[in-house]
């Protein structure tokens, strides 16, 4: 049998268990591709089937050239690099799966992936990415979509002072979500809100009282679906809110240096600091991640809605956190649909685009049902699209 050659870009919370999902079919040959010898080599305890190459990710060129030997490509590098990381993996013209989350548009990059013949599914984790995938799903089975409201977040499991919070996925990301203004849509029309604004308290069954402030999680939603009211918010413990405002409207999240004393630091490294040590989940330690999705819309004249909720939990068996088993293996799912053959248009394709063809999407979604990542549906007055 032909192995598929695939390497993946980092191999963090998310990027090693991506690894070493994949690493367990024996159709992948897998290599993983980090900064740090001390992340390949716990990888490689945990499988040695797998490979490791030492690498310094932020050049564009050395990415490009990395990759070239491989049918496949799983980005996993911070959101900061994200952007010309994969302008790289194209460039080298490659398949990507990339779940990094960058700020730019990545639909400036379709006309080199559609010269290039390939794929690249981008913002391919939990939400976006699951929530992006249903979303396409509903919308290609309903005449007109009137609203999409999705709301998700990583906690952890015990809630401890001072934060009651821990990262979940790359911290710098996490500050990102604080100070990114968030678009959504609102009577047709694209909004832009600062970041935390219009707080709400929501019930989620099985966790309890939670608050959701706003964040720019909409994404490529905005231009590839039609619908007058969208919108994504962030899920917390409550009084999360307040405490990273207060920070953010101190300075604390700050880029710009500032001298104190006779040195000069960007406020947000002094943040970074700071707060990572004490928002690390360590081993064993149970988070949990919520998403609750919601859409209404019209069929044959019809109201329609349908309601998507997960709440999944820490893996004590594999140690695998839930947001990197939510997050990650919606991405390694894309890769075994890619691999199958069943999504082949070249260009820029956001998970709503996969969702809008029913063999894979339900593909995925079987995927991640064998990984014991569950959805619940609630749909009124039109047929689940969860077989």
């Amino acid at each position: 049998m032909t192995q598929e050659k695939i390497i993946v870009l980092g191999g963090g919370l998310v990027g090693g268990p991506m690894a070493l999902d994949l690493a367990a079919e024996d159709r992948f040959a897998v290599t993983v591709a980090d900064l740090h010898s001390e992340t390949l080599e716990a990888l490689q305890t945990k499988q040695p089937k797998l490979a490791g190459v030492q690498r310094d990710l932020s050049n564009p060129a050395k990415v490009s050239e990395l990759v070239a030997g491989y049918d496949l490509v799983l980005n996993a590098v911070p959101g900061f690099m994200g952007y010309a990381t994969l302008d790289a993996i194209l460039e080298a013209g490659k398949r990507v799966v990339d779940i990094s989350f960058f700020a730019e548009d990545p639909f400036t990059l379709n006309s080199k992936a559609v010269s290039a013949g390939v794929t690249a599914i981008v913002d391919c984790g939990v939400a976006p990415g699951l929530s992006n995938l249903l979303v396409g799903r509903v919308a290609e089975q309903l005449d007109h979509l009137d609203s999409v409201v999705i709301y998700v977040g990583g906690l952890p499991e015990v809630r401890q002072w001072p934060y009651e919070y821990k990262a979940v996925f790359s911290p710098i990301d996490v500050l990102a979500e604080y100070t990114r203004p968030a678009r959504y849509v609102e009577d047709r029309k694209m909004v832009t809100r600062p970041a935390l604004s219009d707080p709400e308290l929501i019930n989620f069954p099985g966790i309890g009282t939670l608050e959701a402030f706003n964040t720019d999680g909409l994404r490529s939603l905005a231009q590839t679906i039609s619908s007058p009211a969208m919108k994504e918010k962030t899920l917390r413990y409550p009084g999360h809110i307040e405490k990273m405002a207060m920070l953010r409207e101190t300075g604390f999240f700050d880029e710009t240096e500032i001298k104190v004393g006779q040195s000069t630091i960007r406020p947000i490294d002094l943040t970074a600091a700071l707060l990572f040590p004490k928002w690390k989940m360590e081993p064993g330690e149970v988070d949990l991640t919520a998403l609750w999705i919601q859409m209404e819309g019209r069929q044959n004249g019809q109201k329609v809605s349908h309601g998507f909720r997960m709440l999944d939990r820490y893996d004590s068996q594999t140690g695998v956190h839930s947001m990197a088993r939510t997050t990650g293996y919606t991405a390694t799912s894309a890769v075994r649909m890619l691999s199958e053959g069943l999504y082949r248009e070249p260009g820029i394709a956001p998970p709503e685009m996969i969702g809008r063809h029913k063999e894979p999407c339900d593909f995925m979604i079987r995927c991640l049902r064998e990984r014991q990542v569950i959805l619940e549906e609630e749909t009124t007055g039109g047929s689940p699209i969860l077989n």
